[in-house]
């Protein structure tokens, strides 16, 4: 039997007061992770307490050259975003991609972040892009948010309010999935940004990252042509029943150069 209490606060200021008022609660936003580790029994939290009814946490502004994304938005909302695919569509794309369709209707873009998972899809499009996510307590840099395998900078009790996203000159996603779950084996957001090209490859290792090698590259001939013979070294990719590392450590080359392909 599962056992705990449920909050459904409608404002942050509550949400926060009930977390510290709770034995062992946890946030719950769309529970794409959370709701399945309940159901295997590795976690038993006492107290549950779901964003999904705040509407700060909701909706997307498009304002001069950034879009701003709400922490509780659905996927499937960033996807469908007529706004997001006009100022971002690598964006969009992303979104698009995410899961299936229950996945994307479900999963927020704040919750992917605050969990972190190796083969989400939105840590790359967050470090790519050079975003800034903003919480209820500051702003965090993308380069400043990611720190290891589900570790971020986010402190106890920190709730993601929004994420802001710079509009890039341009910008290409492209990811190879794993073919049952859609979940990232290896993907790529390359963008050529207002503080110079940054390439983020997501699945392949612990934690998104930044090649900076491509970065180089690419910002002296914007071009798949620019990647050749750039390695990426396996050891620092990840090897499970998927891929292996070296496997992994091939696709970052092949994929990379399909984002700046689809990056035109």
């Amino acid at each position: 039997m599962y056992e705990f209490n449920y909050h459904r606060p409608t404002s942050l200021a509550e949400a926060s007061k009930l977390l510290a008022g709770a034995a062992d609660g946890k946030f719950v936003a769309g529970g794409q992770t959370l709701l399945p580790t309940l159901k295997q029994r590795l976690a038993a939290p006492s107290d549950l307490i779901d964003l999904g009814g705040i509407a700060e946490l909701q909706g997307i502004k498009v304002d001069g050259g950034s879009v701003s994304i709400g922490a509780g938005t659905r996927h499937g909302v960033v996807a469908k975003s007529a706004e997001v695919a006009k100022a971002i569509p690598a964006l969009a794309k992303l979104a698009g991609g995410i899961g299936d369709a229950q996945v994307r209707n479900m999963g927020t873009i704040g919750g992917s972040l605050a969990n972190n998972d190796p083969a989400a899809d939105y840590p790359a499009a967050v470090l790519g892009l050079n975003a800034t996510i903003h919480t209820n307590k500051r702003t965090i840099a993308a380069d400043d948010y990611f720190k290891g395998m589900f570790e971020t900078a986010l402190e106890d009790g920190e709730i993601i309010v929004k994420v802001t996203f710079p509009i890039p000159k341009r910008a290409g996603y492209v990811k190879f999935p794993n073919p049952a779950s859609r979940y990232v084996m290896v993907g790529a957001m390359v963008a050529e940004t207002a503080s110079g090209i940054r390439v983020a490859i997501n699945g392949a290792a612990p934690c998104v990252f930044r090649h900076k090698e491509m970065e180089a590259a690419l910002a002296k001939s914007f071009s798949a042509d620019a990647l050749k013979g750039i390695k990426t070294d396996p050891k620092t990719m990840n090897n499970d029943i998927h891929a292996s590392a070296e496997y992994r450590a091939h696709l970052v080359g092949v994929i990379a150069k399909r984002a700046v392909l689809a990056a035109g």
